[in-house]
């Protein structure tokens, strides 16, 4: 990817395709939890920032935080919001048919590949993309070795490239086929050590403050998986899925309980849902759309306090 020609300090400035000033952040990660489509709420916070010109240097995405880190580098609010409103009324977007027929509850090929392309459902912005200079980390989990994969813009020469590996961050198991990538088989970068939310590798890039997306009221606390025979009978051939499958509610926990401890140090802002009436797999449009306005009217709310945290100015 090459450098953004107006992605230059100073550091507010003003972006030849918009001609509105905006602000570069490279003090501060930016990290997009995951929540399938809860992200209809949170994909407002990526549109608030787009329209507000806050443009971090570093971005990370986990699963629908992957979808919401790519929107937020192409610069395209209009396609944040479609994701995870519009698009679930799409008569290809899955449904028990695709399930059986082995391509997911959630047509995953679709979804990610097919439908970015030119002329398509959610043509995505490829132009933009591949002008920025964002750092950008988007992890999965190696089903055969259990190992987190992390890649970065540097392994996106293309498109495909980026939407591949956003679908392998996205695919959930059981309900979702592996992503095969180089002769390896990918699922849901959820399933790694900070359970779903990219601390870190946020910390590996040096960074100690945080501005974390995460889909999740703050009373909500991941409870263990039922049906643990179930799992690991299902994934008898990747017993490292099963494993960390029933282990993820204490990683994600004690995640989020570390995120709290640096809110309170003034290390991390967090945005976190005021309320998220919706699952991972809502697929009712007006619910959708009703909690992607709330996501914009918090969004709104808190935007004082995202200038404070992050030193920029308050003219947005």
């Amino acid at each position: 990817m090459s450098p953004e020609p107006d992605a230059v300090s100073p550091r507010t400035t003003t972006s030849a395709r918009a001609n509105t000033p905006y602000h570069v952040i490279d003090d501060t990660a930016l990290i997009f939890e995951g929540g399938g489509m809860r992200a209809a709420l949170t994909s407002a916070v990526v549109v608030t920032l787009i329209k507000c010109g806050l443009y971090f240097n570093w971005v990370a995405g986990v699963s629908a935080g992957a979808s919401n880190t790519a929107n937020y580098v192409s610069r395209d609010p209009v396609r944040a919001r479609r994701c995870f409103v519009d698009f679930a009324a799409d008569p290809q977007f899955g449904n028990l048919r695709t399930m059986l027929a082995g391509k997911g509850l959630f047509n995953a090929e679709y979804i990610y590949e097919n439908t970015s392309l030119p002329h398509q459902a959610l043509p995505f912005d490829w132009d933009t993309f591949s002008r920025s200079s964002t750092r950008i980390r988007i992890p999965a989990f190696d089903a055969e070795s259990g190992d987190l994969k992390v890649w970065t813009e540097n392994d996106f020469p293309t498109m495909q490239d980026l939407m591949v590996r956003v679908r392998a961050s996205s695919t959930m198991p059981v309900i979702m086929p592996p992503t095969h990538i180089d002769g390896r088989t990918y699922v849901d970068g959820a399933l790694g050590p900070d359970g779903g939310i990219a601390l870190s590798q946020a910390r590996a890039d040096g960074f100690e403050r945080f501005f974390v997306v995460l889909t999740q009221e703050r009373s909500y606390k991941k409870t263990p998986q039922r049906f643990s025979e179930f799992y690991r009978r299902y994934f008898r051939r990747h017993p490292a899925i099963a494993e960390a499958l029933l282990t993820r509610w204490k990683r994600y926990n004690e995640t989020r309980e570390e995120l709290f401890e640096l809110e309170k140090q003034g290390k991390a802002y967090l945005f976190v849902p005021e309320r998220m009436p919706i699952g991972n797999g809502e697929r009712n449009l007006s619910k959708l759309a009703a909690v992607h306005r709330a996501g914009l009217s918090q969004s709104r709310r808190e935007l004082p306090q995202w200038l404070e945290f992050l030193g920029a100015p308050t003219d947005h």
